[in-house]
């Protein structure tokens, strides 16, 4: 109900009641006299009432808020007091979750001195009457420590006529209004208003809260000046690209500098880090944002199979080929192609994607017409390409073709700052696919993840968050917190010696994560570690190493 509703219902049977009694013909003189002494200053008194209350609303719901919360709340109290012609009113608020409140304002009438004890036991009595069941509580209570301030003496009052409004915001009761009166009970109109002040008063609770939040978080992670914020990259032109450290926000600079041209882009960084969204960032700001991006893994892929996927091949080129099918730079021509994994093309087939690169054509495999295509080629890789060039497994003119402008992504080790946005994301991203509804993580969870290394990088934190969303049937997130903890206190070298099957275990550990999981193939694990593929499968089964992780 509106503030001008509440005055229009409330005046009307006020006045209907009030008026004919007071100008009813008496039987004498002198009780006419009587009568208009004693009624008309309670007349005044009762039709300036819904004046007041509506103005104390229209302050409540305007600019009311304007003033420090400390200092306005014990002026409020009192003119609801007075307005309410009660004894005494307390107003407390609970700022922390052990459902303990505190006094914050407190107004007596005149001749009550109350003992500080004596408010805070009443206090904490109203309080649980208001979180029985979270709606008005009206009754009597005794309250005998509540002093006369004329002669010092404890004035004992048996019963006082109380009522307890809850202020809520958001679900959640943030304290109580609760009002006193010795003579009779509240009636259901003053109720009626009571609840509207309460629901503004909890309004303004809540926004003081939000606000001292709001503050103590710039004050935490700092603000911005405004011609550094006026430099930064737009977010919007990014999708899925979240953070604003320094380290970020330079590759994305890059990344609006080198996005018009058709100039070819080698990104660089660990696995995990989130090169296919900056290639992707990269295709948007481009003038091919309307033409195809398609996406090649090459290490996804046999390596005898990889110069058909690129380039396409002819029908009866070999065995199994029963139909012509087009390769990905035909399906990309006028767009991008992105080559992932690019240091996993084998060494035979580098020359022909070398030719592609300079001269824009090509041949499908088992045809001899050329091809010509208009592609822009971004590559990314995880590997050291200059190293490869200098082993002999990667062609140094292909390197030098790729690497017409590098972008190297920074590791989220080195973005520790962007780790509670990027948690953030994905914990709005899973609990809206899951149905959930989670609305704060924990201090402590953030700490950890802060402090954790990430080897796996986004990768690794995106897939924690999905199973922490899982495991979270509140509004708090439950993030599995002991294997990080366990990681991050396990030495990085130990003083007992390793058994030769452990040793061996991180031998083909290490030769995997370096192949990026792929056992075949000229730079497979296999390879490296010198042995054959079906040889390599059963230590894998032996030593009981886990599948690729995701």
């Amino acid at each position: 109900m509106s503030a001008i509703e509440f005055t229009l219902t409330s005046q009307t049977p006020f006045l209907s009641a009030s008026l004919p009694a007071a100008f009813e013909q008496p039987s004498t003189e002198s009780s006419v006299l009587a009568a208009h002494h004693e009624k008309v200053p309670r007349l005044s008194r009762s039709i300036a009432s819904p004046v007041a209350r509506l103005k104390l609303l229209a302050e409540l719901s305007g600019g009311a808020s304007n003033g420090k919360l400390n200092s306005l709340l014990p002026q409020l109290l009192a003119k609801i007091r007075q307005l309410m012609t009660s004894d005494f009113a307390i107003l407390g608020i609970s700022r922390s979750d052990d459902l303990q409140v505190q006094i914050t304002a407190f107004d007596a009438a005149d001749g009550i001195a109350p003992h500080r004890e004596s408010i805070e036991s009443l206090a904490k009595l109203l309080w649980e009457h208001a979180l029985s069941d979270g709606k008005c509580w009206i009754g009597s209570s005794e309250e005998p420590g509540l002093n006369s301030a004329a002669d010092g003496e404890e004035m004992a009052i048996p019963s006082l006529n109380s009522c307890v409004l809850p202020l809520i915001a958001r679900d959640r009761i943030l304290g109580i209004l609760a009002l006193g009166k010795r003579d009779s009970a509240y009636a259901q109109d003053e109720l009626d208003y009571l609840g509207q002040v309460s629901n503004q008063v909890a309004v303004l609770i809540e926004n003081n809260f939000l606000h001292a939040e709001l503050q103590k978080l710039k004050e935490e992670f700092g603000e911005c000046a405004p011609h550094v914020e006026d430099e930064l990259p737009n977010e919007s032109r990014f999708e899925e690209i979240v953070g604003r450290s320094p380290a970020l926000q330079r590759v994305l600079r890059q990344v609006e500098v080198v996005a018009p041209t058709d100039s070819g882009v080698l990104i660089q960084g660990e696995t995990g880090t989130g090169k296919e969204l900056i290639a992707r960032a990269i295709h948007n700001l481009s003038g091919r944002l309307d033409r195809p991006f398609v996406k090649v893994n090459c290490a996804a892929i046999p390596s005898g199979l990889l110069e058909s996927e690129l380039f396409g091949h002819e029908k009866g080129a070999f065995t199994g080929a029963v139909m012509r099918k087009p390769g990905r730079f035909e399906v990309a021509d006028k767009g991008t192609l992105f080559l992932d994994e690019v240091g996993d093309i084998p060494l035979e087939l580098q020359s022909k994607l070398l030719r592609v690169l300079q001269e824009r054509e090509f041949e499908r495999l088992g045809s001899t017409r050329t091809q010509q295509v208009d592609v822009r080629v971004i590559a990314a890789t995880h590997r050291d390409l200059k190293q490869m060039v200098e082993e002999g497994t990667f062609r140094s003119d292909l390197y030098y073709r790729l690497h017409v402008f590098p972008l190297t992504v920074p590791p989220l080790r080195d973005r520790r700052e962007d780790i509670p946005l990027i948690v953030r994301h994905f914990v709005d991203k899973y609990a809206k696919r899951m149905n959930r509804c989670i609305e704060t993580i924990p201090a402590k969870t953030m700490e950890v993840f802060t402090s954790y290394s990430w080897p796996g990088n986004i990768r690794e934190l995106q897939n924690l968050i999905e199973r922490a969303v899982i495991l979270s049937p509140g509004i708090s997130l439950r993030a599995p917190l002991e294997e990080l903890k366990q990681e991050m206190t396990t030495p990085a070298s130990g003083t007992n010696l390793s058994t030769l099957e452990e040793m061996e275990r991180e031998h083909v550990l290490r030769a995997l994560r370096e192949s990026n999981w792929v056992t075949g193939g000229p730079n497979g694990a296999a390879a490296r570690l010198g042995m054959k593929r079906t040889t390599l499968a059963y230590r894998i089964r032996k030593l009981k190493i886990p599948c690729r992780p995701q």
